[in-house]
């Protein structure tokens, strides 16, 4: 029975109050009534997102003007990846699945709406066997030796 002492007491706290609860006008005020020491300080630029500004060469480029637009894909290209296709008898899902490239990159190759890349040209050449760079454009693709 010594620990069930009559003098000793217990005292069971609720927890403070969380971040956004301490920074809420109630409790601001609530801090200034008892006296309490408070600090205040101002964010620089708070609650902006920095990272996705739009800046003014980005806006000039989505605006297309004649002096700065981005390169598209010819006409010409997109037609001769069309008639390589259909002469190898795939569908443009067919194509896509085989470079490991979207359904949807097929078609904006096809149809003038894709900027150029590379890589991809690269990998739809040699898909279909025709030169989709250079001066001779829808020529058969040479196939060059391995280095050994």
């Amino acid at each position: 029975m010594a620990e069930s002492d009559w003098d000793t007491v217990t005292v069971l706290r609720k927890k403070g109050p969380t971040a956004a609860q301490a920074k809420s006008k109630q409790a601001i005020t609530a801090a200034q009534r008892r006296g309490e020491d408070l600090e205040t300080t101002k964010k620089w630029s708070a609650g902006q997102n920095k990272q996705h500004l739009v800046t003014k060469n980005t806006a000039k480029l989505d605006r297309e003007t004649e002096e700065l637009h981005h390169e598209r894909v010819t006409l010409e290209v997109g037609k001769v990846i069309q008639q390589g296709r259909q002469e190898k008898g795939m569908t443009q899902k067919d194509l896509a699945t085989k470079i490991n490239e979207k359904p949807q990159i097929i078609s904006d190759y096809e149809s003038g709406k894709a900027i150029p890349n590379n890589q991809v040209m690269g990998k739809i050449e040699r898909a279909i066997g025709l030169k989709l760079r250079g001066k001779d454009i829808g020529q058969p693709l040479e196939a060059k030796p391995k280095k050994k």
